[in-house]
């Protein structure tokens, strides 16, 4: 670790607040301060990804502009999904239901971008062979071909980065990336029962600020 202070800079002061505040809890300093490097990295990663740069670069790239927004091609993507790419599983057939749920959207929202996506011709609502009471949703050829077109284009760019990493890093990186990934997508990760005194302190300090 670098030093003993946590930043070098005008937040120092809160940064050493926050330690001790943590460590009073029970964590230690050094974990305090991979804290804050990883935070600080994803915050930087979440504005980049928030950008869309890749999925801007592929539609660029593709000449695909012109014809689908980012929006229609998370559908699409998500339409085509086996289900593990979105971290859940995999499910025989595709309804508006499921494209809302892989891509957290309101299910209206999905329904009128798949009407968007039929009226381009590059999706198409059917019957379910499973059950004919429901609606599905699949690609046409030029769908399919755009998916398969932008998976393409993302793994080369993945690909080409990754190539630079040792085998060992990337050994190392994956377990422990996908053991983060289930933290940060654990919503009961954390609550005031497993903290009542420090959830209580940090309370008390906002109560103790009046609202304007």
């Amino acid at each position: 670790m670098r030093g003993n202070s946590l930043e070098d800079g005008p937040i120092v002061e809160r940064n050493e607040a926050l330690a001790a505040f943590l460590e009073a809890a029970g964590i230690d300093r050094d974990i305090t301060r991979a804290s804050l490097e990883i935070d600080a990295t994803l915050q930087r990663w979440r504005r980049r990804v928030n950008k869309r740069e890749l999925g801007i670069a592929a539609l660029r790239a593709l000449e695909l502009e012109e014809e689908i927004d980012l929006a229609q091609l998370d559908v699409l993507m998500a339409t085509d999904a086996t289900g593990t790419d979105f971290g859940c599983e995999s499910e025989p057939e595709t309804m508006v239901s499921t494209i809302a749920a892989r891509l957290r959207i309101d299910p209206s929202r999905a329904s009128r971008l798949v009407s968007e996506l039929i009226a381009k011709g590059l999706a198409r609502r059917t019957v379910s062979q499973m059950d004919a009471r429901r609606t599905i949703v699949e690609l046409t050829a030029r769908g399919d071909a755009i998916v398969d077109a932008v998976r393409r284009f993302k793994f080369l760019v993945m690909g080409e980065f990754l190539s630079g990493w040792t085998p060992e890093e990337i050994e190392t990186f994956i377990p422990l990336f996908n053991r983060f990934a289930a933290w940060t997508g654990d919503a009961n990760v954390v609550g005031p029962d497993r903290f009542p005194q420090e959830f209580e302190e940090i309370a008390a300090r906002l109560r103790a600020i009046p609202t304007p």
